[in-house]
């Protein structure tokens, strides 16, 4: 086993490597990457099983990237070594839950992963909502870049953003509903609520890589709702078909993406402002402060006048000695952290 592999209980493998070296690493690398996403709901007999074997094999193929496995199904989104792509495909096929599973390419490369994180989960996407509100046998009908245009075009359609606010922000279809929710777990209540009283209307459901919106439509059919159609693949397939095919895009703006890439750009539109300046900008930031690390968007100047922070309390906290930044975290009274809207958690996989 690679020494870089720690085995914890006989059951838990992962990377020890600091941030550091994981840099490092990457640096050095003289190859290219190829990120990619997938996910499937289907019963997973023995997801930790499942887990060690896929984090041993991708270790071992240089995979980077955060997966998430459930007695549901897998929700991955990864980074993968050019000259290992067909080995990585090897790993995929030869599994019966995994064979044949279709595969999204990121729009835009870059840097998007910097280690190999697999989890085993309650939920490959985290709404909580009882088993009894879904039937993942009963989803909503999908539809390919050109079926949902047309769908937008029809003025008794209701299109929904199956997304957080904080990424509706960068850049949605132009005349979608969009939830006021930070996270997954308040979506779908919140959703059911807003187009109460619409169920005979035809929904339009889109998320960013289609996981989303399976759940989502499955549990709008349950609860009444008569013509609920999902975006096949998401915004990512979209806009890779709105490319080949030449066609009109409806979706304006960026892509909020899971990784440190945090958007791909789709259209050249900028919808959104900085938060400390109000300047049109649409590049969000990890705060710098890792007493903080809130999610807002922030233009070059003030990225320069903040030194990335979001605040001047965060500035200066950053600027202390980082011992004296350790000790002050142990005691959280201590931390001024003020912040310039809603405090936002650090984003989780979803797609």
């Amino acid at each position: 086993m690679d020494k870089n592999i720690v085995k914890k209980d006989d059951r838990f493998l992962y990377n020890k490597k600091d941030r550091e070296q994981l840099r490092a690493d990457l640096a050095e690398e003289d190859f290219a990457r190829k990120t990619c996403s997938f996910y499937r709901y289907i019963h997973i007999n023995d997801p930790q099983k499942l887990r060690d074997d896929l984090y041993k094999e991708w270790f071992d193929l240089r995979i980077l990237g955060r997966v998430y496995i459930a007695t549901e199904g897998i929700n991955a989104q990864i980074s993968v070594p050019e000259p290992h792509w067909n080995q990585f495909l090897e790993t995929l096929n030869s599994r019966a839950v995994l064979n044949s599973i279709p595969l999204k390419h990121a729009i835009h490369e870059g840097q998007s992963f910097l280690k190999l994180a697999i989890r085993v989960k309650q939920e490959i996407v985290a709404f909580n909502i009882p088993a009894d509100q879904y039937d993942m046998s009963h989803v909503g009908e999908h539809l390919n870049a050109v079926e949902f245009n047309e769908a937008l075009d029809n003025p008794d359609s209701i299109v929904v953003d199956m997304r957080n606010y904080y990424e509706s922000e960068v850049g949605h279809f132009k005349t979608a509903v969009i939830p006021d929710v930070e996270t997954s777990r308040d979506l779908l209540p919140q959703v059911k609520n807003l187009l109460k009283g619409q169920e005979e209307k035809e929904v339009l459901l889109y998320c960013t890589g289609g996981i989303r919106c399976e759940k989502a439509s499955s549990y709008l059919l349950h609860h009444g709702f008569k013509k609920v159609k999902q975006l096949n693949g998401g915004i990512i397939q979209y806009a890779h078909d709105v490319r080949e095919q030449q066609l009109d895009s409806k979706f304006i703006g960026s892509n909020f993406v899971f990784d440190d890439r945090l958007e791909e750009r789709i259209t050249a539109d900028v919808i959104s402002v900085c938060h400390q300046c109000g300047t049109a900008c649409d590049t969000h930031t990890d705060c710098l402060n890792q007493a903080c690390h809130i999610l807002f968007i922030q233009c070059p100047d003030c990225k320069t006048t903040f030194n990335g922070c979001c605040s001047t309390a965060c500035q200066e906290f950053a600027a202390l000695p980082l011992e004296e930044q350790r000790l002050l975290r142990k005691d959280p009274e201590k931390v001024v952290s003020k912040t310039v809207h809603t405090a936002r958690t650090k984003p989780r996989l979803t797609q």
